[in-house]
């Protein structure tokens, strides 16, 4: 071997463990980063010496596929397991203080009390003050749901608004991919942040991605809708300001195709925000009406062959009684003033009957001590009654069974909605560290190499001050 190659491969081997170590610092200057992917140096031997030749990034697309499906699944149900928190405490209240069944389980002990005390007015007058009580937990329930709604509405405009600019986003750097990679230039931090922004995109929406010539990428919701393909398809979507007992929300749109809400378990921060306004919300107004209607019915005034009339419990369609699910009906509930001592009313007549007219007195005799209608008004409570299946909870049930039920029924939808929260954050928590082992940075490998480049570069400095001592002693022998 003359000199000259000698101090070429000592040169050649200089300038690899240089790259290398820059390498490995950057690796280990960013491994708390959860979105860097550690950097390998490829070296290959090259007469004379040995040169580094391209810089790869460690990858694993299964991993990664599997940590965005489940960041999806994580973030739908981490929203709706508090959305329904937040729902329960503004209609129910801490503890269910302020729920229709604590209500109306007082309203039920009252009537039962006058019931054996039908001389005493104020005694009556507890019963028209746990009435209202029962009046205000359904009214101000209406109120909660609605403006619940409304404040999801105003969540998902945020939410659609912050997946355009993470579209946006995508695209630029996904170009910057394309163009480095056709000039085969080192694309490793592009990618990195191209990952990046998919975590963050799949937190709003469920995504499947396909890779293309030159690293393109095209995104795709799990649906099958093209999210991104060259350019950001728009998502769309149209607040409401405020809402109703009925009203129907709007549609978000990816690139003009509807997206729907899921059932069951929710993929997508956008899936649980729908679920919410269009599910679970919904479904509990539909369980405040059919309450408000029970109550209705089973203190309505009765005198076959006429027609039943509302009695202490009144609406917006009285003297008539609703007969099925009413929109809204929870919020239009309140207490008759014909017996209402506050607005001129009298007490006597949920003891005596005849609101609706001379036909529906049911104390003819105008006794003091006449207590079978409260009693009858006791036992309707109890007494089953046909509900709507709109309101998802069991057809056939007294009034009183029915509240505790919807309570029942909001809690046991809280229980799953924290259960599969806290398996799908495990999962994601799994899948990110395995992506981690995967594909991250490990110190103590990168440290144990680090040390291999040092004894290379020692190695090869004292090649090359071996060459450069013969090529004094040569000189000087010359």
């Amino acid at each position: 071997m003359s000199l000259s190659s000698a101090l070429s491969i000592a040169q050649s081997a200089l300038l690899s463990t240089s790259r290398q170590t820059n390498v490995v610092t950057r690796n280990v200057a960013d491994a708390s980063n959860p979105d860097y992917s550690r950097r390998i140096a490829q070296v290959v031997s090259n007469a004379p010496g040995a040169r580094m030749v391209v810089v790869q990034r460690a990858v694993d697309q299964q991993l990664f596929r599997q940590n965005l499906s489940a960041l999806s699944a994580w973030s739908g149900q981490s929203i709706l397991s508090s959305g329904l928190d937040r729902l329960q405490l503004a209609v129910n209240g801490v503890d269910n203080a302020g729920s229709a069944s604590t209500a109306i389980g007082k309203l039920h002990n009252a009537l039962q009390l006058y019931a054996t005390t039908p001389s005493n007015p104020n005694v009556g007058a507890t019963v028209i003050d746990a009435a209202r009580q029962a009046v205000r937990s359904l009214n101000s329930g209406t109120e909660a749901i609605q403006a619940f709604r409304a404040d999801i509405d105003s969540q998902i405009a945020t939410s659609v608004g912050e997946l355009n600019q993470l579209l946006a986003q995508f695209e630029s750097v996904n170009k910057a991919i394309v163009a480095g990679t056709r000039t085969g230039t080192d694309v490793s931090d592009a990618l990195d942040k191209r990952d990046a922004l998919l975590k963050k995109i799949a937190e709003h929406v469920p995504v499947t991605t396909h890779l293309r010539a030159d690293n393109d990428m095209v995104i795709t919701t799990t649906g099958g809708v093209t999210m991104f393909e060259t350019v950001a398809r728009p998502v769309s979507f149209t607040p409401s300001p405020a809402y109703a007992p009925g009203m129907a929300g709007a549609t978000v749109y990816i690139d003009n195709v509807p997206v729907a809400g899921s059932t069951g378990e929710a993929s997508g921060k956008l899936a649980g925000l729908l679920q919410l306004r269009d599910g679970a919300s919904v479904t509990m107004q539909a369980q405040l009406d059919e309450i408000a209607r029970g109550l209705i019915g089973a203190f309505a005034e009765t005198a076959p062959p006429l027609p039943d009339a509302a009695g202490l419990f009144t609406w917006s369609g009285a003297p008539g009684v609703p007969g099925t699910l009413v929109n809204g009906l929870a919020g239009q509930i309140s207490i008759n003033a014909a017996f209402d001592p506050d607005q001129g009313g009298n007490v006597n007549l949920l003891r005596d009957g005849g609101a609706n007219g001379a036909a529906y007195v049911a104390n003819t005799g105008g006794t003091a001590s006449f207590a079978d209608r409260l009693i009858a008004l006791g036992d309707r409570l109890d007494q089953p009654m046909t509900f709507h299946p709109a309101a998802g909870i069991t057809a056939a049930a007294s009034v009183t069974a029915y509240s505790a039920n919807a309570i029942g029924w909001l809690e046991n939808a809280r229980q799953q909605a924290t259960t599969s929260a806290n398996t799908k954050e495990a999962l994601a928590a799994r899948t990110a560290e395995a992506l981690s082992n995967a594909t991250g940075v490990n110190i103590d490998m990168e440290m144990s190499l680090m040390l291999d480049l040092e004894h290379t570069y020692q190695a090869s400095a004292r090649l090359l001050s071996t060459v450069d001592e013969m090529l004094k002693t040569l000189l000087n022998a010359v």
